[in-house]
């Protein structure tokens, strides 16, 4: 039988080939579950800050990133996660009870938001909350009542309400911003606003804005108003944790710039701002 011989960039290519193929065969892939329109925590485009800390993480583990796009309503952690789709959740509060969560990577606080011009209101307790009109936060498919809603319901301030849904009119972009863009039009005095909400809408806004940290942290014994922030996974997933929060704590420095840079309002173990 006559041997087979093959040209020389023949042999190169196959070898290459044979030696690319168990690399390929093995390579990791981070599987991140994200809402495709929820700046400035993500969006399709990628332009989110957890978008841009889910890719430092990727580039830490040697990992190629891809997403898994579902609207961050109810059931969002059914239907991604849970149902297989994808591994790592960013942007949950700490200890949520539905996944293993990671050490956290900030802590921020809902924020009053007024116009530098107007009242430099820091407190619920502040008795001009009752004659101003206050934009508030409505959670969930059923405009359940956020904290600050709840703070202020205690309190009596009730009648100058204006409801304005997290989840918004989802067909137009950044369905979240319209609270704060009522602040800047003058639809409402203040608005109480989760503070990373607050702070990137308000840097976009053509008047100045004021963002200030609510006081009390915890209204009550059960209300609080400041959270940690962690990203989730499946609560068997330990080795994707210890990853992801090694390449959370190797990169600091480099997340925290990028939240300033988005204008996320954080606070230090003892509630301060951190500057």
């Amino acid at each position: 039988m006559a041997r087979k011989v093959f040209p020389p960039v023949a042999l190169g290519i196959t070898a290459l080939a044979l030696l690319l193929l168990p690399a390929t065969a093995g390579a990791r892939e981070l599987r991140v579950c994200a809402d495709p329109n929820n700046l400035p925590f993500s969006n399709v485009a990628g332009q989110g800050f957890e978008n841009r800390i889910a890719e430092i993480i990727a580039a830490d583990l040697g990992a190629k990133l891809t997403y898994t796009w579902w609207a961050q309503r109810r059931g969002f952690v059914r239907n991604t996660l849970k149902a297989g789709l994808c591994d790592l959740v960013p942007g949950t509060p700490a200890n949520f009870e539905m996944l293993r969560t990671t050490t956290p990577y900030y802590r921020s606080s809902y924020v009053f938001v007024t116009r530098k011009a107007g009242p430099d209101v820091t407190s619920f307790n502040d008795p001009r909350l009752r004659d101003m009109r206050i934009g508030v936060q409505l959670i969930g498919d059923d405009g359940a009542n956020s904290p600050p809603v709840q703070a202020l319901g205690r309190r009596g301030i009730v009648g100058h309400l204006v409801g304005y849904p997290v989840y918004g009119d989802y067909s137009a972009p950044n369905p979240p911003a319209r609270i704060v863009e009522a602040v800047a039009s003058g639809e409402v005095d203040l608005a109480v606003v989760w503070g990373p909400l607050a702070g990137y809408f308000a840097q976009k806004q053509n008047v100045p804005l004021r963002i200030t940290p609510v006081a009390p942290g915890i209204d009550g014994p059960q209300l609080p108003m400041i959270y940690d922030i962690s990203m989730g996974v499946r609560r068997e997933d330990d080795a994707l944790r210890g990853d992801v929060n090694n390449a959370l704590a190797k990169h600091k420095a480099e997340i925290d710039a990028l939240l300033a840079q988005y204008g996320v309002p954080r606070l230090d173990a003892s509630g301060s701002t951190v500057r």
